[in-house]
């Protein structure tokens, strides 16, 4: 159950601010439709997530022993370095749905952007920290949601309520946190 929970205050901690979360906005504001965009980025997520997880999973137990906890404890501390870099949309972020409609575009655009994001680097992290697919892919699917929802219902007013300095602050504190927590951990194999 820690791994669902730390997994979902993560990235729901982490996407606040994030290029998908700007997506969301930009694609919330053009073509507004909220069922679809949500469903389309529920899916997304699902399956990058899910991947992500997989992988972590996978590495880990390639990957054992005393090495790897130190680069996990590592993974976290420079995630925590990089939340606190703000993220910019890029103007092609938010395309013309087209003939693909608002559902698949939203579907394929966030499963792109998430590539090698911070949400999906953090995934491939705790994956391996938690050595669970199921429970890290669905908290940090549900993180997600959880912040990107009231972007799609928001839109623009969304990044006014809370200034993103300090969401991106405490999201590197977590982060933070964690690798501490995976160093100690780390350390404590060595005697």
């Amino acid at each position: 159950m820690d791994s669902l929970l730390v997994s979902t205050l993560v990235v729901a901690i982490a996407e606040i601010g994030d290029k998908t979360q700007l997506l969301a906005i930009i694609l919330a504001t053009r073509f507004k439709k909220p069922v679809p965009i949500i469903l389309g980025i529920l899916v997304a997520t699902l399956a990058n997530h899910a991947l992500a997880a997989t992988a972590g999973y996978w590495v880990s137990g390639l990957l054992t022993g005393l090495w790897f906890k130190w680069a996990i404890a590592l993974s976290f501390i420079a995630m925590a370095a990089w939340a606190l870099i703000p993220d910019q949309a890029d103007d092609e972020d938010g395309s013309k749905a087209g003939r693909y409609g608002v559902f698949l575009t939203t579907t394929i655009a966030f499963f792109l952007v998430e590539m090698g994001d911070k949400t999906q680097i953090a995934t491939v992290a705790l994956g391996a920290k938690f050595h669970s697919i199921f429970w890290v892919a669905a908290g940090t699917t549900l993180g997600m949601m959880l912040a990107n929802i009231p972007a799609v219902y928001l839109g623009e007013a969304a990044t006014k309520v809370v200034p993103l300095k300090y969401v991106r602050i405490g999201a590197a504190l977590i982060f933070l946190g964690l690798g501490l927590w995976a160093a100690v951990e780390a350390a404590g194999l060595m005697h």
